[in-house]
């Protein structure tokens, strides 16, 4: 009988082990065949701003439209370029339309390059805050161009029958918002000096082709685009060409410096004036109808300003930390001694303090010691105090 009722418990824990398991692997399945659903990205594009909308015929493409071919396409990829939207917008009911290309790029240096290749050479570049749209905006007839942030948008409203840079301000407001380092505008472009600065002219690279399309002055192979080397060229009014260089170590700086000289020997005259100076990964240089004194004034007076964020902490100085490790020692130095002048001053307050409370007390401020001293000798001796002869014996 208790044989039965065992096996009968035994019988009843194999079922229950078991419907554990298939529950533990029903779970185990369900979690295998669970949908994830992936959100898209918000279009570049809005479906509509202000009294714009897109034209039945038209739509709101994405991705690699327009496609990236040519040399347009290779430009703007070597800038970055991630995604790109393109769509025509009629004005309400009336007849006015306007055509939209834009363009987003991983970070603002990649859509500042990108704008000064896709701006026109007629256009002109708008600088009143209160006239432009986004951080960069140039203009020619009906066509415009801005920069908001990575983004990069060009507008035809050639036949939009309107002023649209107050709609254009609305189209900006839509538009992807990126802070951070990401969202910083380039450093380089900001070091040209502004004195007889051709602002139209300013043209910013970071690839071979884009560069070279945009009338660089040198091979665009021997720049170090492959290093992840920027580059600025400008015009100045009645002279030539100011081309800066940044590259991110010294050492690339220098090595393409030397490939650079080459080059401008190898040109010779052809170059016009040509001064070169290197501060550091800066390399600044002039070339075209420039008078001696003058190019030697521009290069010289261009210095490379330090730009420090949270994400890069500056390695700490060698003379930096031999300051901090004597002021770390002096300042022992110091305390060490305010505390022993301390205990001087301690010892003499209580040494005095107990002769003067002596005296009050009609003491002799000194004192010799009293001890109790035990005599080992095994004689019997009265106790007496130190100083005093022994009683005697008898």
């Amino acid at each position: 009988m208790v044989n039965i009722v065992k096996f009968k418990i035994r019988g009843v824990a194999h079922r229950v082990v078991l419907l554990c398991l298939v529950g533990v692997a029903s779970a185990a399945f369900g979690q295998s065949t669970k949908t994830m659903l992936v959100e898209p990205p918000t279009p570049l594009l809005p479906a509509k701003f202000g009294p714009w909308q897109p034209e039945q015929t038209s739509t709101l493409c994405s991705d690699d439209c327009p496609p990236f071919e040519g040399v347009t396409g290779a430009v703007l990829k070597e800038d970055g370029v991630s995604r790109a939207s393109h769509a025509t917008y009629r004005r309400g009911s009336s007849a006015g339309t306007m055509t939209l290309d834009a363009y987003q790029f991983g970070d603002a240096t990649g859509a500042a390059s990108a704008f000064t290749f896709l701006r026109r050479p007629e256009s002109r570049m708008i600088l009143a805050t209160g006239s432009k749209v986004g951080s960069e905006m140039a203009a020619s007839g009906g066509n415009y161009i801005f920069r908001s942030g990575t983004t990069v948008v060009v507008a035809d409203a050639s036949k939009a029958g309107a002023a649209v840079v107050s709609d254009l301000r609305l189209l900006e407001s839509t538009l992807p918002k990126i802070g951070g380092p990401k969202g910083q505008p380039p450093l380089l472009p900001t070091l040209l000096p502004g004195k007889e600065l051709e602002i139209e002219s300013v043209r910013y690279a970071l690839g071979p082709v884009g560069y070279q399309t945009m009338g660089g002055v040198l091979p665009g192979d021997i720049v170090g685009f492959d290093k992840s080397a920027e580059a600025v060229m400008a015009k100045y009014k009645d002279r030539g060409i100011l081309t800066l260089l940044l590259y991110p170590t010294p050492q690339i700086a220098g090595n393409h410096g030397r490939a650079i000289v080459e080059e401008m020997n190898r040109q010779g005259a052809a170059a016009g004036t040509v001064k070169l100076r290197r501060e550091g990964p800066l390399v600044a240089m002039t070339t075209g109808a420039w008078s001696p004194d003058e190019a030697q004034k521009m290069v010289e007076g261009i210095h490379l300003r330090q730009v420090l964020t949270m994400e890069n902490t500056p390695p700490p100085e060698f003379h930096a930390e031999i300051h901090k490790t004597v002021s770390l020692l002096t300042s022992i130095a110091i305390l060490s001694g305010l505390l022993a002048l301390a205990a001087v001053i301690l010892g003499l307050v209580l040494g005095f303090g107990r002769a003067a409370i002596r005296v009050m007390q009609g003491k002799p401020a000194a004192t010799e010691p009293e001890f109790l001293r035990i005599d080992l000798s095994g004689r019997s001796e009265k106790i007496h105090l130190e100083g005093e002869p022994p009683p005697s014996q008898g």
